[in-house]
């Protein structure tokens, strides 16, 4: 089970190449995610324990340096996460929705974490900036109050970043919204 990630996000696809390889070089982690995201940018998704990941990170700003957008280490991250991630949830049913909009991936997951781990909730989705011109959003279900309460704490997880973009909590949705989501 994966319990700690880094991420690294720039506005260089070539230097996010170059920083994707200095990551998994210098240190013992395993690449979950290196590839392009609107417009123009590149991600870097490592995860490993928590020594790893901090050394993989801290190499990775120096190589990325001017083209970083943003980052985050998240130590002990929420089982949710990394299928929420990858698009590989199985929410059966929406009850009520969250969503949450920002300017930045990094910032995405932080507050998809926060959010998680604040509320009991089910993630739906962190879509990473793909076709949506680099902005990132993460949509969640659950009961009306722990709903409210998962957004709430991840539009604070992020607060001081600036990037984000909007939330809402709508308590009663459209069924056939979900299969819009997925």
């Amino acid at each position: 089970m994966i319990r700690s990630i880094g991420l690294i996000e720039l506005n260089s696809i070539a230097k996010g190449i170059e920083t994707a390889d200095t990551m998994i070089k210098a240190a013992k982690v395993h690449l979950l995610l290196a590839k392009t995201v609107c417009p123009g940018k590149y991600i870097v998704l490592i995860a490993g324990n928590v020594g790893a990941v901090e050394a993989s990170v801290a190499a990775g700003l120096e190589c990325g340096g001017a083209y970083v957008v943003d980052e985050l280490i998240i130590p002990n991250i929420h089982p949710q996460l990394i299928p929420a991630i990858n698009s590989s949830t199985e929410v059966e049913r929406l009850r009520s929705l969250g969503v949450m909009e920002f300017f930045s991936i990094a910032s995405a997951i932080v507050a998809a974490d926060a959010a998680v781990k604040a509320a009991d909730v089910e993630l739906i989705e962190v879509r990473p900036g793909i076709g949506i011109g680099g902005k990132a959003f993460v949509t969640l279900t659950g009961e009306v109050s722990a709903v409210r309460s998962a957004v709430e704490s991840g539009a604070a997880a992020v607060l001081k970043s600036g990037m984000m973009v909007n939330k809402v909590v709508i308590p009663s949705p459209g069924k056939e919204l979900l299969q819009s989501l997925l």
